[in-house]
């Protein structure tokens, strides 16, 4: 499969690209705001119609997916809109059908599910790191694309984001994550041998773009060499791909509060306050 011009993992298309000015933050935020007014709006709407979605999130290590992810969350209600990121399968999950650790976690009627990181393991880091076998392999890519039509069948609404980042971007991120203390629990040894194999991990998304890029469930590619762009198209776009009606509700009047009737509180030092150090 060709690079698209606009892949950024495609280094010499990329040096020739003209780089844009970087968004002023004022900006990035009131745009953010007003798209995540819009996510509220469809979050009731999914919880009104009953909807299921499924939101994949893959991409390169440091792509900037988990950005992406807490800004769709920042402002929706945990009960209908929840992150899945499953760890490392235990030895039982290795013995099961290997979507089944996934299905348990997709949407019910009224939920969105955002997957960071999802079944498509199998077609990047199982497959370059040599954690499945070949014809494990071989085998998701003949079934992932039956998996996922069945899904839609199902009546759940699929959504697949791939991140795409340059090396140098990607480079200075670990950098950044290497020198910053609060961050250098993001970087794995798994994320420095994805350093040492950027052209098979390429390769491995290529190959899986091949089979599993289906008219039922199509991947939608993210440039995110800029972070803030990112996050605002991947919303934007998000919010294309499922229509949905405003059913915010009128301005809400507060009830006035219980009056006291003779109710004696314990006294305040009964109570254990956390110190107040600041």
């Amino acid at each position: 499969m060709t690079k698209k011009k606009n892949d950024p993992e495609s280094n010499s298309e990329n040096k020739n690209n003209k780089k844009k000015k970087k968004l002023k933050r004022k900006f990035y935020e009131k745009e953010l705001r007003k798209l995540q007014v819009e996510l509220v709006k469809l979050q009731e709407w999914i919880k009104h119609k009953g909807l299921k979605v499924v939101v994949i999130f893959e991409g390169r290590d440091a792509a900037g997916k988990g950005g992406v992810i807490k800004r769709i969350t920042q402002t929706l209600n945990p009960r209908i809109c929840r992150v899945v990121a499953l760890g490392t399968p235990t030895e039982k999950e290795k013995t099961q059908w290997y979507f089944q650790r996934y299905v348990q976690h997709l949407p019910a009627a009224g939920e969105m599910v955002l997957f960071d990181r999802s079944w498509y393991n199998r077609a990047g880091v199982e497959r370059v790191m040599g954690f499945c076998t070949e014809e494990e392999y071989k085998e998701f890519l003949r079934s992932c694309p039956e998996f996922e039509r069945m899904l839609v069948r199902s009546g759940i609404i699929l959504i697949k984001y791939y991140f795409s980042v340059s090396d140098e971007e990607q480079e200075r991120r670990f950098q950044a994550r290497i020198h910053d203390r609060t961050k250098r629990w993001k970087l794995s040894p798994m994320d420095l041998e994805s350093r040492k194999r950027w052209v098979e991990y390429s390769k491995a998304k290529d190959e899986m773009f091949a089979h599993t890029d289906i008219k039922q469930a199509p991947w939608y590619v993210v440039n995110a060499d800029d972070k803030k762009r990112a996050r605002l198209n991947t919303i934007h776009h998000l919010l294309s791909l499922i229509p949905y009606e405003d059913l915010t509700p009128p301005p809400i009047k507060l009830p006035p509060r219980q009056k006291n009737k003779g109710y004696i509180r314990p006294p305040i030092t009964d109570q254990t306050f956390v110190p107040e150090v600041y």
